[in-house]
């Protein structure tokens, strides 16, 4: 979530995030891990989260205060502003990849969790619809619809929660069918940086930087770091956490 004007979490966007976590986690994509690899998941996963809000406020940093070009607003303001899932998915997946080879974390990039990731994101935008951010521009044309500020605007967030249900409806079919085995969160950081790029043309985001927004430049990063990451996987067998030894086994005198 990126805001504009509203700053502040609003009552009817936190349920709903907090509801998009709940049915991610009810997915439980540790499951296709053995009970021995869990301990090992769970770490990289604790990894990534921390890099991923990182990032939810460093992109923010960028696409809403518009900084280094303007002046910082200071800690306050940027601590109560908005995040970003743009950041929010670069950042956690480029700390839990830098991670992993210092871990030695050999565990195959779980495709159940990029399979629920589109809707439990798709949630959250509904929450995003009903507080008001992440508008897009004025718009009279075609699907226009009167936002949260009682403007007619182009129906953004609509839009990028129906994209979220057909990724997610995709996927679905992918890891049931046994398809991009390793590498289904690659191909969502194509696609959504990809979908993401062109719909900031229709958003209410200001183009400070050489013409595009930061999380157009952002948008750019995830679809490099998925497309290496697709090539770099298309051979990869994934790995498995070794097994403990087996006890030794007593010969009857």
């Amino acid at each position: 979530m990126s805001t504009i004007g509203s700053p502040h979490i609003t009552w009817t966007y936190a349920p709903l995030i907090v509801l998009g976590l709940v049915v991610l986690l009810l997915t439980r994509p540790a499951a296709q891990y053995e009970p021995a690899q869990r301990n090992a998941y769970v770490r990289i996963q604790m990894i990534t989260i921390f890099g991923a809000l990182v990032g939810a406020k460093v992109a923010v940093l960028f696409g809403d205060s518009l900084w280094p070009l303007e002046p910082f607003p200071g800690w306050a303001n940027w601590l109560a502003s908005g995040r970003s899932i743009v950041g929010a998915l670069l950042f956690g997946f480029l700390t839990a990849e830098l991670c992993k080879p210092l871990l030695h974390y050999p565990l195959p990039p779980n495709d159940r969790f990029a399979m629920a990731l589109p809707f439990s994101l798709a949630i959250g935008r509904i929450g995003c619809w009903l507080s008001g951010c992440c508008l897009g521009i004025e718009w009279h044309g075609p699907l226009a619809m009167t936002a949260a500020d009682g403007t007619q605007r182009f129906p953004a967030v609509p839009a990028e929660l129906l994209f979220q249900l057909l990724v997610g409806g995709m996927f679905v079919y992918c890891y049931r069918q046994g398809v991009l085995k390793g590498r289904l969160f690659a191909l969502y950081l194509v696609l959504y940086g990809s979908y993401r790029f062109g719909s900031e043309f229709m958003r209410a985001t200001l183009k400070a930087f050489a013409g595009l927004s930061a999380y157009q430049w952002l948008s750019l990063l995830m679809i490099v770091a998925g497309l290496i990451t697709l090539r770099l996987r298309r051979h990869q067998r994934p790995a498995r956490m070794p097994e403990p030894p087996s006890p030794p086994r007593t010969v009857a005198a």
